[in-house]
């Protein structure tokens, strides 16, 4: 799973609501997104299969929708697929949030839930070797003993997701997926399963993934280049159709070796990878509503990723999709100061010609050197070079003087006033998300807000309210949490867009690996 949006450590209850308080936020307020924060939390840890036909394999998808009262949903993060036999799974309704299916691993096949995750490529599942993880108690565990084609391994390995991980050793068994059986395949058996409520909560027991090899941890074959290899799908495609309908019992499918006409309309766009590893291609300009936001018109890298359930952008213009469909995050104190205190600076030096990935610089809130490329958020080694240097509130001012400058210069292109520009910068502060990404809405408002445009090969793919905001609980216990979660991934990859499930749930997406490009056409 690419870059699950996630944290390190899981904060209580009383942590969360002591942090909502002290940000100004009501009592009120503040327990509404203590129960939110918790729930969103799952689903910012990580990250079908029926009847074969001459070589093609259907796998059924459930999904679960999401409850605030036993599971948490947070910045990117999961879905998937899988059924057996043909035969839909019975899956509890969550929330359109996550999305998983059954394989079977050994002979005979011992069974797992399992996210079919684009954003990963290994298969892992938890071993009955894991003694000292509390999730491990909570799921299947596998089972080498009572397999007749198990072959012993055991090299170490380690996989590191956003917000959890999961470490064991390799070992080499048969699987099923769907009416397909996959022979020798390299997997991981799990021992440690970190951050316990990501994993102890999901519904899942394990990943299986369907990225390319050259992300695959100890470069294992994915069980997908093995599918093809030996001959058990008839085209080096698969294809994706997630249902948003939470009433339904049939929550969506995943098609090995081709695509199934039932679930899109019209032709699909198809657009080339441009990266192997994720699914990666290049995204044009970006609007809300009518309106440019200046980020994405010379491109924009962007990846497919059926293991995030939300849509994750860089933090700048996801405040401003935040502030302009009303959704309300933590506020800010130092991005609200540094344009009390440095707007009019930065309005002259952007308007007077200066490059603005050395604004910052030149003004004294950035103190290293950034003349290359403009980030909210550093590489790791970059991040432990500069920790002596400064302190948490120096990076905090310098990320707040890099998104105002982003926000001004978008602002210029428009020919706005500088009043109006900075009192439109002020209210962005106030829309920045909160410390785990989320933001809320009010319910009542989805009607009015605009519709969010992404442009893939020259061609518009359109999402209405209804379908980028998400609802968790039921009745008058329903939170309605914006679709859009901040996530900056430094050049050369990034700026970085991920569309996960609230994109692939409206656009049927075809995986088409023989040509290396993705195909996208409206579900139905």
């Amino acid at each position: 799973m690419v870059l699950k949006l996630g944290i390190s450590a899981t904060p209580t209850a009383a942590t969360i609501f002591k942090a909502f308080l002290s940000q100004g936020v009501s009592v009120n307020m503040a327990h509404k997104l203590v129960q939110l924060t918790l729930c969103l939390w799952v689903f910012t840890t990580l990250v079908l299969l029926p009847s074969p036909s001459a070589g093609l394999s259907r796998i059924t998808l459930k999904k679960q929708r999401l409850d605030l009262k036993a599971t948490r949903f947070a910045r990117g993060i999961l879905h998937n697929f899988a059924s057996s036999d043909g035969e839909v799974i019975p899956l509890k309704n969550y929330m359109d949030a996550q999305y998983y299916g059954v394989i079977g691993i050994g002979s005979p096949p011992q069974n797992f839930t399992v996210i079919f995750d684009t954003g990963s490529s290994n298969l892992w599942v938890p071993s009955s070797k894991c003694y000292f993880s509390i999730a491990c108690y909570f799921h299947s565990k596998y089972k080498s003993s009572r397999s007749s084609t198990y072959t012993k391994i055991g090299k170490p390995c380690e996989i590191n997701y956003g917000s959890g991980s999961i470490s064991g050793f390799f070992s080499q068994d048969n699987v099923e997926v769907g009416g397909l059986v996959v022979t020798d395949q390299v997997f991981i058996e799990a021992t440690r399963e970190g951050s316990f409520p990501t994993f102890m909560l999901a519904k899942f027991d394990g990943i299986l993934g369907l990225g390319f090899q050259e992300i695959s941890v100890g470069n294992a074959t994915p069980v997908w280049y093995n599918m093809l290899n030996q001959g058990g799908v008839r085209e080096d495609v698969f294809s994706f159709w997630l249902n948003r309908d939470p009433s339904a019992s049939y929550g969506g499918e995943l098609v090995f070796g081709g695509v199934d006409p039932m679930h899109y309309k019209g032709k699909h766009t198809y657009v080339p990878i441009t990266q192997k590893g994720y699914w990666q291609f290049d995204m044009g300009d970006f609007l809300i509503g009518n309106h440019s936001t200046g980020l994405c018109v010379g491109g924009c890298a962007a990846i497919v990723d059926s293991g995030t359930s939300l849509l994750a952008g860089p933090t700048a213009v996801v405040t401003e999709i935040n502030h302009a469909i009303g959704a309300e995050g933590v506020v800010s104190a130092e991005c609200k100061e540094v344009v009390s205190q440095y707007g009019d600076l930065i309005w002259q030096l952007l308007v007077s010609g200066v490059q603005p990935d050395t604004v910052c610089i030149q003004i004294g809130l950035c103190l290293f050197n950034e003349t290359h490329h403009m980030s909210v958020i550093k590489t790791v080694v970059e991040k432990e070079n500069m920790e002596e240097e400064l302190s948490v509130g120096d990076k905090v001012l310098c990320t707040a003087c890099q998104m105002t400058v982003i926000w001004i210069q978008n602002q210029l292109k428009q020919k706005q006033t500088k009043d109006r520009v900075l009192n439109y910068v002020n209210e962005l502060c106030k829309s920045l998300p909160s410390p785990m990404g989320q933001s809320v809405i009010d319910c009542a408002r989805i009607s009015s807000m605009p519709d969010i445009t992404f442009t893939i090969a020259d061609k518009p793919f359109k999402l209405t309210p209804d379908q980028y905001v998400v609802r968790a609980g039921e009745g008058i216990a329903t939170v309605c949490v914006s679709g859009f979660t901040a996530l900056d991934v430094p050049p050369p990859r990034g700026p970085l867009w991920i569309l996960g499930d609230v994109f692939m749930g409206v656009y049927h997406t075809v995986f088409d690996y023989g040509n290396l490009e993705i195909g996208f056409a409206e579900a139905a």
